[in-house]
C-alpha cells in the first residue's frame, strides 16, 4: 500500500507533468507585430515539414502545370457550373467543381469551399446537407467558388502524409483560382464546416494568398478532440508543436470569422470552448493592431453553416 501511495503522490503526478512540457511548444505568447511574422514563418515551416508538403510547396512555386480538362458545363442562371479535372501533385489529378458568374464584370471575388465528413464534390452546393448550400449563395451572388473532395482517409501516394495530402488539393485549388483571368487575385477567401471549418482553419494558415477564412463548427481545443472524434486530424508531432488557436494564429492579421452552434453537444464544438480558443486566438490579432479581423459568431442552430453571418463576412472582406 505505501508503494501505490508514493506512486500516486510522487511518480504520476512528475510524468503528467513530463507529458505537459513536452506539448504545445510553439504555443503562441504576446510579442511585436515583427517577432509575431517571424514566429508564424517559423511555425509554418514547420508544420509543412511535419505534414510532407514542403517540397511540394516548393514545386508549386516553380510551376507545376495545372494541366485542366473539362469535363462538363451546366448553364445555371446567373453563374456556370464546371467540373473540372487538374493536376495536385506531379503523378496525380484531382476533380474539382467551379462556379464562375455571368455577370458584365471583368474580376470577381472567389471562394475555396470545403465539406465535412462524409461529404463529396458536391456537398457545399446541397441545401439538403449541414452545409446548407453555402457555395450556391455564394455563386448565386457575384463570387466564383470552388470545391474539391477533402473526405478521403487513403493517402493516395508515397511519402505523404493525409492532412498534408488534403491540404494540398486545397492549394491547388488556389493556384488554379489565381490562374483564371475573371478572377480578383487579392480578394480569395476560404470557408466550410466540420471537417471543412478545419480544411479553412489549415487552408487559410498555410497559405497566406487567403485574404479571409471562415470556420464553422470546428473551433475548439485538441483535447476535446481526442474524445470520441474521428483522429484523423491528428498527425505525429502536431500537439507536441500546437493546439488548434495557434493554428488559427497563423491566420493573423488577415480577416477570420469562426462559428460555432449555441446547440452543439457537450461532446462536440461548443461554444464556452470556442471562446476560450478566440480569445487565445485574439492575442496576435492585437498584437497586429488589428483586433477587429477576428470574431466568433455563437449562432442559435447546431452543427450546421450560419450562412447569414458568412455571406456578411465576405461581403465586407472580399467584396
Amino acid at each position: 500500500m505505501l508503494t501505490i501511495f508514493l506512486l500516486l503522490q510522487f511518480v504520476f503526478p512528475f510524468c503528467i507533468a513530463q507529458q505537459n512540457i513536452n506539448l504545445r511548444s510553439m504555443k503562441y505568447s504576446t510579442r511585436s507585430s515583427g517577432e509575431a511574422a517571424l514566429w508564424q514563418e517559423d511555425l509554418r515551416s514547420r508544420l509543412s515539414r511535419l505534414m510532407k508538403i514542403d517540397y511540394l510547396i516548393a514545386t508549386s512555386e516553380t510551376g507545376l502545370r495545372l494541366s485542366p480538362v473539362i469535363i462538363k458545363t451546366e448553364e445555371k442562371g446567373n453563374y456556370i457550373l464546371k467540373e473540372v479535372e487538374i493536376s495536385s501533385t506531379p503523378g496525380r489529378r484531382i476533380k474539382v467543381v467551379i462556379t464562375i458568374p455571368t455577370w458584365k464584370m471583368t474580376e470577381f471575388p472567389a471562394v475555396i469551399c470545403m465539406h465535412g465528413h462524409g461529404g463529396e464534390l458536391y456537398s457545399v452546393y446541397k441545401k439538403d446537407t449541414p452545409d446548407k448550400a453555402f457555395a450556391t449563395d455564394l455563386a448565386s451572388n457575384g463570387y466564383i467558388t470552388i470545391a474539391t473532395t477533402v473526405s478521403q482517409h487513403n493517402i493516395y501516394e508515397d511519402n505523404m502524409t493525409l492532412m498534408g495530402e488534403r491540404i494540398r488539393d486545397l492549394m491547388r485549388c488556389a493556384d488554379f483560382l489565381e490562374s483564371l483571368p475573371q478572377v480578383n487575385k487579392s480578394n480569395i477567401g476560404c470557408a466550410g464546416l466540420s471537417l471543412g471549418g478545419e480544411m479553412a482553419m489549415w487552408l487559410g494558415a498555410m497559405d497566406t494568398r487567403i485574404k479571409a477564412t471562415v470556420s464553422s463548427g470546428f473551433l475548439t481545443n485538441m483535447d476535446q478532440m481526442e474524445k470520441g472524434h474521428c483522429m484523423c486530424w491528428k498527425f505525429p508531432g502536431l500537439r507536441e508543436l500546437v493546439d488548434y488557436a495557434d493554428i488559427y494564429s497563423l491566420i493573423a492579421p488577415r480577416y477570420l470569422l469562426c462559428q460555432n452552434g449555441l446547440k452543439e453537444p457537450p461532446t462536440d464544438f461548443t461554444v464556452p470552448l470556442a471562446r476560450e480558443a478566440i480569445k487565445e486566438i485574439a492575442v496576435i490579432y492585437d498584437d497586429y493592431g488589428k483586433p477587429d479581423n477576428v470574431s466568433l459568431a455563437a449562432h442559435p442552430e447546431g452543427h450546421v453553416v450560419d450562412v447569414p453571418s458568412l455571406m456578411e463576412f465576405f461581403g465586407k472582406t472580399l467584396k
